[in-house]
Protein backbone atom coordinates (compact mmCIF):
# COMPACT_ATOMS: atom_id res chain seq x y z
CA UNK A 1 0.00 0.00 0.00
CA UNK A 2 1.10 3.64 -0.97
CA UNK A 3 2.44 5.68 1.69
CA UNK A 4 0.88 9.23 1.65
CA UNK A 5 3.22 12.34 1.95
CA UNK A 6 1.93 15.10 4.26
CA UNK A 7 2.86 18.15 5.23
CA UNK A 8 1.35 20.78 7.81
CA UNK A 9 1.06 24.49 6.90
CA UNK A 10 2.92 27.53 8.61
CA UNK A 11 0.41 29.44 7.35
CA UNK A 12 -3.31 29.91 8.38
CA UNK A 13 -5.26 29.52 5.01
CA UNK A 14 -6.88 33.10 5.41
CA UNK A 15 -3.26 34.07 4.98
CA UNK A 16 -2.75 32.30 2.36
CA UNK A 17 -5.67 33.22 0.07
CA UNK A 18 -4.79 36.94 0.96
CA UNK A 19 -1.37 36.26 -0.64
CA UNK A 20 -2.60 34.61 -3.44
CA UNK A 21 -5.04 37.32 -4.25
CA UNK A 22 -2.57 39.38 -4.47
CA UNK A 23 -0.16 37.78 -6.09
CA UNK A 24 -2.81 37.37 -8.87
CA UNK A 25 -3.54 41.07 -8.61
CA UNK A 26 0.04 42.13 -9.46
CA UNK A 27 0.18 39.75 -12.22
CA UNK A 28 -3.39 40.93 -13.39
CA UNK A 29 -1.75 44.53 -13.56
CA UNK A 30 1.51 43.46 -16.15
CA UNK A 31 -1.54 42.08 -18.27
CA UNK A 32 -3.30 44.12 -21.62
CA UNK A 33 -7.11 44.42 -21.19
CA UNK A 34 -8.83 41.19 -22.38
CA UNK A 35 -10.06 37.88 -20.94
CA UNK A 36 -6.61 36.92 -19.42
CA UNK A 37 -6.68 39.83 -17.34
CA UNK A 38 -10.60 39.26 -16.41
CA UNK A 39 -9.73 36.00 -15.43
CA UNK A 40 -6.90 36.65 -13.09
CA UNK A 41 -9.14 39.25 -11.44
CA UNK A 42 -11.81 37.18 -11.21
CA UNK A 43 -9.39 34.27 -9.52
CA UNK A 44 -8.03 36.90 -6.94
CA UNK A 45 -11.60 38.49 -5.99
CA UNK A 46 -12.65 34.47 -5.44
CA UNK A 47 -9.26 34.08 -2.88
CA UNK A 48 -10.20 37.39 -1.27
CA UNK A 49 -13.90 36.38 -0.36
CA UNK A 50 -12.44 32.99 0.65
CA UNK A 51 -9.99 34.09 2.95
CA UNK A 52 -13.23 36.52 4.34
CA UNK A 53 -15.17 33.66 5.03
CA UNK A 54 -12.84 31.48 6.09
CA UNK A 55 -11.87 34.50 8.75
CA UNK A 56 -15.89 34.75 9.70
CA UNK A 57 -15.65 30.86 10.14
CA UNK A 58 -13.11 30.88 12.64
CA UNK A 59 -14.67 34.15 14.45
CA UNK A 60 -15.17 33.71 18.27
CA UNK A 61 -18.37 35.40 17.78
CA UNK A 62 -19.32 32.73 15.10
CA UNK A 63 -22.35 30.68 17.74
CA UNK A 64 -23.19 26.94 16.60
CA UNK A 65 -27.10 26.29 15.56
CA UNK A 66 -29.14 24.92 18.33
Amino acid sequence: MATRRTSRQTDQLETRLAAEAERLREQAGSLPPGTARNEMLRKARQAETGSQMSEWLRSPGLQAPD
